[in-house]
């Protein structure tokens, strides 16, 4: 093939410079061909990566098309026009998707054969014969340098036969390998042509087959039924923006309409409450377990309004909202201001649990007034000078068993508060029924002489804030503060460790600020010094997000349902006595009936005995059971005994 260059052959036994020199253009121009060929058969490659990928998608879409009549849509209800234009789209896209599979074979066979057999197998066996190549031109020069290296005055006939030999060996290694290596170069230049025209070659056929089998499926019905779903198509368009429109039209309408409605509480001037109601939708907002929040007050109204309509079944008559106009004022008076949520709790509490009550509803007035209790108990009486104040949560409070322990005046087992609490403790509190979380910061603590008055806290709180502000005291521990029916607990919000327990029965006396509700504290009685008797009393002073009223209110409901709780276990372990004691008589009668049912047997028995010869006289004869005949013999074994005594 004329104008394809060559290596000479002939020359490869002499491997004179020049002939090194060319070798070296032509192995530069392999390793062109071969960056060049790899990047090819990479783009090739992916042609045939998209192709495969072309074919399964349309192969998916056609099965998805196929599917949709067996789908149900909420809102699309039995469509079957788009089912039956649906099916016939997804005829045609599997007949695509058969041509597309075609076409993928069509390359694999004629676009990627060709140019991966080049890459695999022409290209590898020139870097092959190249390496072999190297190492015998390397052995070759080597036993040329020992030869040179012979002495011509000390000539060792062995010694010059040995290198001899190797020079010779090496030379013809080297001269068939650079044969077979110019010879795989010359091939080289006629391989590269193919290599690069075959698979283009093969492409072109495979896309010229493919367009002519679609040009085969897409006959005049096609494009006729084509032709209809795009003006179906834009009929549907020209619906949808002539629906928008409409509907922007109404936004901006209510928009205008609806601004004053943007307020949380409108006006009810503007916006009566509707007394009338006996139906309403809407979202009131869950606050603990029974109390619902509305938005605004006059959806509180209404909605009090239309439960008490639908209570009274005014739905149920001819006219609903006529009917409900005329007991609207019955409805008024019956719908009383709900009282609040402390109101409840303070007439649920028991008179053993007051004094809590008196810190909570004596909460008015400000921190600097002097209350009445204030003013004939003097300040030493509440809190003593100089009493050391703890601006940190280092001191363990935690009891064995909540409502025991130190806090009545018995021993306690203290733990570690940066520890986790005792197994049996952590179960209590799992099963308490109530699990309220607040977020605090620790102010202080210290020591307090009476916990029975809420001026206790107020005062405490007064010279703890004195206390910071004189010694320049900002930093404040944050915790999480969880409200159980057995105790309190301060938790770490990293590390969720508990870092103080207080048993509640131990807080004898909780309250907030009187103008600052963020503030508020609580009194803890425990054991302290070396006697166990020794009651001390301690205020923890707190900071919350303005949520001390909630807390107290937490606090109270929880002592609450702990005393429920308690007042049930007792009737219960009443009952559980009154049935052991019922228990125990019902089997002291049994045993007494039975020991009486023993002794007529015996009775009986013994005076069968004693009349044995009047019975054999008159020709009677008593018949015994074993059991009766050995307790006869057990009772003449005695009298003997007896007698002989």
């Amino acid at each position: 093939m004329p104008g394809i260059d060559k290596l000479p052959i002939e020359e490869t036994l002499e491997d004179s410079p020049q002939t090194r020199s060319l070798l070296g253009v032509f192995e530069e121009d392999a390793t062109a061909i071969s960056n060049y060929m790899n990047q090819l058969y990479q783009a090739m490659h992916r042609i045939y990566d998209a192709q495969n990928e072309l074919s399964a998608a349309t192969h998916l879409t056609s099965k998805l098309l196929k599917e949709y009549e067996k789908q149900r849509f909420p809102l699309g209800g039995d469509d079957e026009v788009m089912s039956s234009t649906l099916q016939q789209f997804s005829k045609v896209i599997d007949e695509l998707s058969s041509c597309h599979a075609v076409l993928s074979t069509q390359l694999a066979d004629a676009m990627m054969f060709p140019i991966t057999q080049f890459k695999e197998r022409d290209l590898k066996e020139i870097l092959t014969l190249k390496e072999v190549f190297q190492i015998a031109s390397n052995d070759h020069d080597a036993a040329i340098h020992r030869y040179s290296r012979l002495s011509k005055k000390r000539e060792n006939d062995k010694a010059k036969y040995e290198v001899t030999e190797d020079v010779y060996t090496s030379r013809k290694k080297q001269h068939q390998t650079m044969m077979h290596y110019f010879c795989a170069l010359n091939t080289l230049q006629y391989k590269k042509k193919i290599a690069l025209l075959e698979p283009l070659l093969g492409y072109m056929q495979a896309q010229i087959s493919f367009f002519k089998m679609g040009s085969e499926n897409l006959n005049e019905q096609l494009e006729e039924f084509l032709t209809n779903i795009g003006t179906s198509v834009q009929n549907v368009r020209r619906e949808m923006d002539s629906d928008v429109e409409t509907m922007q039209q109404t936004i901006e309408d209510l928009e205008i309409a609806s601004d004053p409605l943007y307020v949380p509480d409108p006006d009810p001037t503007k916006f009566p409450v509707n007394r009338n109601l006996t139906r309403k939708a809407g979202y009131l907002n869950a606050r603990k377990s029974s109390i619902l929040q509305a938005e605004s007050k006059k959806d509180h109204e209404e909605w009090i309004c239309t439960i008490n309509n639908i209570s009274k079944q005014i739905y149920l008559s001819e006219n609903p909202e006529e009917t409900a106009a005329r007991v609207n004022q019955s409805a008024l008076e019956a719908v009383t201001p709900s009282p609040s949520f402390q109101q409840r709790h303070e007439s649920l509490r028991p008179v053993g649990q007051s004094r809590p009550s008196t810190a909570r509803t004596s909460s008015s007035g400000s921190l600097g007034s002097e209350s009445t209790n204030l003013a004939a108990l003097s300040l030493d009486s509440l809190v003593a000078p100089d009493t050391p104040i703890q601006f940190d949560i280092i001191s363990p409070v935690c009891e064995d068993q909540p409502g025991q322990g130190k806090a009545s005046g018995q021993g306690g087992r203290r733990t570690n508060p940066f520890g986790e609490s005792g197994g049996g403790t952590k179960s209590e509190t799992e099963d308490s029924i109530l699990h309220q979380l607040f977020i605090v910061r620790f102010l202080g603590s210290m020591e307090v002489k009476s916990d029975d008055n809420p001026d206790v806290v107020y005062e405490t709180m007064r010279q703890i804030l004195a206390a910071r502000a004189i010694h320049n005291i900002f930093r404040m521990t944050e915790s999480h503060l969880l409200v159980t029916c057995d105790c309190l607990k301060l938790i770490d919000p990293q590390t969720q460790v508990t870092r103080l327990t207080f048993p509640l029965p131990s807080v004898v006396l909780y309250a907030t600020h009187q103008e600052n509700k963020r503030l508020f504290g609580f009194v803890l009685r425990i054991s302290g010094g070396r006697s166990e008797s020794h009651l001390s009393s301690i205020c923890y002073i707190f900071e919350s997000n303005n949520e001390g009223e909630k807390i107290c209110d937490s606090v109270g409901l929880a002592k609450q349902i702990a005393l429920h709780a308690e007042l049930d276990r007792r009737a219960s372990e009443k009952q559980k006595e009154i049935e052991r004691v019922k228990e125990k008589q019902q089997k002291e009668l049994s045993k007494q009936k039975q020991i009486e049912k023993d002794l007529e047997e015996q009775s009986r028995l013994i005076a069968a005995s004693s009349r044995p010869n009047q019975a054999s006289s008159e020709g009677q004869f008593v018949v015994l059971s074993s059991s009766q005949s050995e307790e006869s013999d057990l009772g003449e074994e005695g009298k003997k005994r007896e007698s002989e005594a």
